[in-house]
């Protein structure tokens, strides 16, 4: 498929009506349509709500400040390039289609060129993409169907290819790998490119440019470029870094990226199961497909039951498409949604429409966090006021030059009408206007809302070691709020390590589980046909006489190992009979079951939720082998269940059943549509499955409770079982918490009116017997009463549930591709502890980003206040337009990257959540950041006024005196923001050193900063017309720096009002922008 046919064809008028993903109904005006800025959830926000905040955002640099937000117009430019190549495929697929009917109408079907050899194989890469991709049933056919094209492929339907390195790698060289060509990420030049897009810098840059000329002009050569060249250099420096930090980051999230498409699956090679990942995948092997697994490549179907396909991922129609014989194609990228089936490879990477498809949309990271948007929020707020401040400061320093008001460093009046030269009024104003733009830089935190992705791309980076990929970056934030968490039991809160412990066959308790002595040979065959063929698992055992080698989910490869020591032969077993239809464990039933016939008979083998199978029995089969009625023996097996139970097992019934052979349909279409009777079933055993407590798992639990987080345990077993491990895991405090509705069935809860589901939810701490629509249906009750949900989940059913929580937790050793999609964050050990590890994380993201707001607004706060009380007093600044950019690269660059990367602490899990409409700026913040600016510019004001006695230079002329006193403001403000840093580490705490010298990156910009301002003094003064400082008053900078720790310590004992302050300073903003 050409790129050129892409451009030509239009999507059909069906495609249109698809919009994106992000979209959603509309609702009712909420609080979100008076701010822009208030959106709690960007999960699921609409395209209008995420374009209104943009829109109200005051931006000095567009490229970069939405840089890593969602692209509206990109994201809509990639919807329509992904229908354009459904589009395309579809047609080819009718046109051919349309082709071959005519065809079986007029005469015999068109005759497909013979395969070509290619190198070791006896058909070529061409043919099998073209076969594949357009779904050619004939050419398949003539092919010799899935038995010719596999032996074409040098491969074995039941034991796949062989695997080693030379025949993968032969594979690869005769039909590519399972990649495709993956658009570059933005270069670090286009990071500097986008860097200097910053309206304020371009005025900077053509103010130095004019300074220049100016200077060189007046001055010469030798003397005259440095104004002007020392803006430009500090413009470049502050662009420089900026773009540093930033290409950073985005290969932060490259990597991540990487990791999000690593999706690792099963294929049989050398007859056994092996983990590959997605990419390793070659033509010719040979696939299970499950419930929810993603289809990895282009291929055939070689056997299914009720396989059902969704398509939409390429077709662009939710339809689910079965699959069988007369429809055997899979296409790359599509969902499992139903049933399962083993395929074929014939196309992987570049050579499907996936990979195509994947190849022409670039990877767009962008994405909107709430904290981004509020923080765009707090940015335009602080940009408003900013930019007010620099307005009356260049109105009162034009003022003042033109009424002859402004002296020099001499004191000299600098403008006398008609005597001063245009180019000297020229110079004059231009470096008026670069101090007025330069408070802009400074006051306009432009990399505030970026302080945000700088902390997640750290946190993202080393959550991956705690075994969290975070798929959704609002996702790790979000959960910093999340007030519970309902997690799932199997593999979660237990190790998922399964192993029968007890069992009961027939009416007896087997004294050894594995012991087959005790079995019949008719018993022990009901019993070994039944698990061999009703799994998804398989059981390898060497021909050199290894150890046996089991796979499949853990339950299975539990009752599998039983059933081997029992002395069960799988191949034997499974060659013995053959399969007719098979009913996939269904979340819903609690069931899985398996049609087989056997000679001249057929039997039904069915195994599930032990209390639900043995509801559907009416006879068991004793250990002799004979037939038994369960009238008045139920209630002796459902003892044996609940005593299990209460053991923590989880109970597995096996059951069975005759079906007469005379009602099995004789076609494929009969047998796909087959229903397999559940009643009047024989009981042929009951086993108890011991799945031990995670170790560590009481202590997370205790970790959430004392966090303020409510831990929920919502799963299918057994209520008895899940009440067991609750007072294991400590989810349950004593036997008086097991009441309902604190412990209660999922029937129970579903039969529940909407508005009593949402009182009883809040109560639930254990939910048995629950099915994926039960823990929906707790979610959106327990979201409804204002909780903050995080929910985990393993199988696709569980994606509703998933989506529609404010953090979807998917399990990655467990977890379908299906529930990984819908998922927010992926926990890579399925372990509830790093569930916990994640709410640290999101906590720390929230505290480290009012760390970074407490110290940039300090530093704002004081610099607009220095620069204004002295413009409007002596029409001068003390802090120049130079001096001003390396505060503004210290605050807001290499400041963000020190408090931004604070890992996180104990202290954040021993308070409550916070709340998602809670202020960024707390009360404990506005008296932290007030304290310390209110102290520098009282001190920095009295050093501008009185600096010329405090520090002795009244025998100095005018000009080396304020030389030297504004050198001295100049350093004392850049050691106030050092010593400030340290104090914003801790906003809350007395001492704020606790973990410092572990924070190596905290440190090293701690004192890259001292030494660049040492050299800054000593080295650049003509750059940064600062002049040389005497050791006394480098003591003196330090000395007025140190005051801020005591004074931070001070500080923290006054008393905060619980009303927050941000409402007094929010609200009439809001009032006059809605105006």
């Amino acid at each position: 498929m050409s790129s050129s046919s892409f451009s030509e064809l239009s999507p059909p008028p069906v495609m249109a009506s698809r919009t994106l993903d992000i979209v959603e109904a509309p609702t009712m005006p909420t609080k979100e349509e008076d701010d822009p800025f208030d959106i709690t959830n960007t999960k699921n926000a609409s395209v209008d709500t995420l374009r209104r905040w943009r829109q109200a955002a005051l931006v000095l640099n567009a490229s970069r400040r939405f840089r890593y937000t969602l692209d509206l117009k990109k994201e809509e430019e990639k919807e329509k390039r992904r229908r354009m190549i459904r589009a395309h495929a579809q047609v080819i697929r009718a046109a051919l289609l349309f082709k071959l009917a005519g065809e079986r109408k007029i005469g015999p079907s068109i005759t497909v060129n013979p395969p070509i050899p290619t190198g070791n194989y006896a058909i070529g890469l061409e043919q099998l993409v073209s076969m594949s991709r357009d779904h050619n049933s004939s050419a398949m056919q003539q092919y010799g169907g899935v038995k010719g094209i596999s032996d074409m492929l040098r491969t074995n339907l039941e034991t796949g290819i062989i695997g080693d390195e030379g025949d993968i790698l032969s594979r690869k060289s005769a039909f590519g790998s399972n990649t495709y060509p993956r658009k570059k990420g933005r270069s670090f030049l286009r990071f500097l490119w986008e860097a200097w897009q910053d309206l304020t810098l371009i005025i900077l840059i053509i103010a130095a440019t004019a300074s220049l000329a100016l200077g060189i002009k007046t001055e010469g050569i030798d003397e005259g470029w440095y104004d002007g060249g020392s803006i430009a250099f500090a413009v470049f420096l502050v662009i420089t870094v900026t773009a540093i930090s930033d290409y950073r980051q985005s290969l932060q999230f490259q990597n991540l990226n990487e990791e999000k498409r690593n999706i690792q699956l099963e294929v049989m090679r050398g007859g056994r199961m092996v983990n590959i990942s997605i990419f390793d995948i070659v033509v010719g092997d040979v696939i299970p497909l499950r419930i929810g697994d993603q289809v990895p490549a282009d291929g055939i179907l070689i056997s299914g039951h009720s396989l059902a396909i969704d398509e939409s991922s390429m077709t662009g129609e939710s339809k689910i498409v079965h699959k069988n014989q007369k429809a055997p194609f899979l296409m790359s990228g599509c969902k499992v949604a139903d049933g399962v089936g083993t395929m074929l490879v014939t196309a992987v990477g570049i050579n499907t429409e996936w990979g195509l498809l994947m190849a022409s949309i670039s990877e767009d990271t962008g994405e909107e966090t709430p904290l981004q948007v509020r923080l765009n929020g707090v940015a335009t707020f602080i940009g408003v006021v900013g930019l007010s401040v620099a307005f009356l400061v260049l109105a009162v320093l034009l003022a003042r030059y033109f009424t002859g008001n402004t002296q020099n460093t001499k004191g000299e009046v600098q403008f006398h009408k008609g005597q001063t030269s245009i180019g000297q009024v020229v110079d004059d104003t231009i470096k008026i206007v670069t101090i007025a733009v330069t408070i802009v830089v400074v006051a306009v935190p432009e990399g505030l809302p970026l302080a945000v992705t700088l902390t997640l791309a750290y946190s993202m980076r080393k959550m991956m070691a705690d075994k969290a990929l975070v798929r959704r970056l609002s996702a790790c934030e979000t959960m910093g709020s999340a007030t519970t968490i309902c997690s799932d039991k199997t593999g979660t809160l237990t190790l998922n390590q399964m192993t029968v412990v007890e069992a009961y066959i027939g009416h007896e308790r087997m004294d050894l589980p594995d012991d087959p002595s005790e079995l019949h040979s008719k018993v022990s065959s009901l019993l070994f046909a039944g698990i061999a063929h009703n799994t998804q698992g398989n059981v390898f055992e060497p021909k050199n006489g290894g150890a046996v080698e089991i796979s499949g989910s853990p339950t299975e490869k539990a009752i599998l190992s039983w059933a081997v020591k029992l002395g069960m032969n799988f191949e034997a077993v499974r060659s013995e009979s053959t399969v007719l239809q098979v009913f996939p464990f269904n979340s819903e039933k609690k069931r899985g079951g398996v049609a087989l016939k056997v000679d001249s008979e057929a039997y039904i083998h069915w195994k599930g939720a032990a209390e639900i199978l043995l509801a559907s029995c009416t006879r068991y089969m004793d250990l002799h082998g004979q037939l038994r009625s369960l009238d008045g023996e139920k209630d002796f097996f459902k003892e044996a269940i609940n005593d299990m139970a209460a053991r923590s097992l989880r109970c597995v019934a096996i059951a069975y059943r005759l079906f007469d052979v005379n009602q099995i349909p004789e076609d494929s279409e009969g047998l796909d549509n087959l229903v397999l009777p559940e009643d009047d079933l024989v009981l042929i055993g009951i086993i108890g499955i011991k799945d031990p407590c995670r170790p560590g798992v009481k202590d997370a639990v205790k970790v959430c409770s004392e966090a303020g987080v409510k831990v929920r345990m919502v799963t299918g077993d057994n209520i008895q079982t899940a009440k067991a491990i609750a007072l294991e895991c400590g989810i349950l405090s004593s036997d008086a918490d097991v009441s309902e509705p604190n412990i209660i069935e999922g029937r129970v809860f579903r039969a529940l009116s909407e508005r009593e589901r949402e009182i009883v939810a809040k109560k639930i701490t254990v939910m048995g017997r629950s099915s994926p629509s039960d823990k929906l249906l707790l979610v959106q009750a327990l979201r409804k009463g204002g909780d903050v949900v995080a929910v985990t989940g393993d199988g696709t059913n569980d994606a509703p549930a998933l989506h529609e929580a404010d953090i979807g937790l998917a399990m990655g050793i467990q977890g379908t591709e299906v529930a990984k999609e819908s998922s927010d964050i992926i926990i890579l050990d399925d372990n509830f502890a790093s569930v916990v590890k994640v709410v640290r994380w999101g906590r720390s993201v929230y505290a480290n980003i009012q760390k970074f707001i407490q110290f940039q607004l300090t530093v704002n706060v004081a610099a607009l206040v220095i620069n204004v009380v002295a413009a409007v007093s002596s029409g001068d600044v003390p802090l120049n337009a130079v001096q001003l950019l390396w505060v503004n690269l210290i605050m807001d660059t290499l400041g963000a990257l020190a408090l931004a990367t604070e890992p996180p602490t104990d202290h954040l899990m021993h308070r409550t959540p916070v709340g998602q409409r809670e202020p960024l700026i707390t009360n404990i913040m506005w008296r932290n950041l007030l304290v310390q600016a209110f102290y520098q510019v009282a001190v920095l004001l009295v050093l501008n006024f009185a600096g010329r006695t405090i520090l002795g230079l009244k025998d100095k002329t005018r000009e080396r005196a304020n030389e030297v006193k504004n050198t001295m403001i100049f350093n004392a403000f850049v050691f106030c923001q050092i010593f400030n840093e340290f104090n914003a580490r801790k906003p809350e705490e007395m001492n704020v050193f606790t973990g410092v010298t572990k924070n190596h990156l905290f440190m090293g910009i701690v004192g890259i900063t001292l030494v660049l301002q040492v050299i800054i003094i000593e080295f650049l003064g003509k750059f940064t017309s600062t002049v040389r400082l005497s050791w006394s008053l480098w003591l003196v900078s330090i000395a007025i720096g140190l005051v801020s720790w005591p004074l931070a310590v001070v500080g923290k004992l006054i008393p905060v009002p619980e009303t927050p302050l941000a409402k007094y300073f929010i609200k009439p903003f809001q009032h006059l922008r809605a105006t």
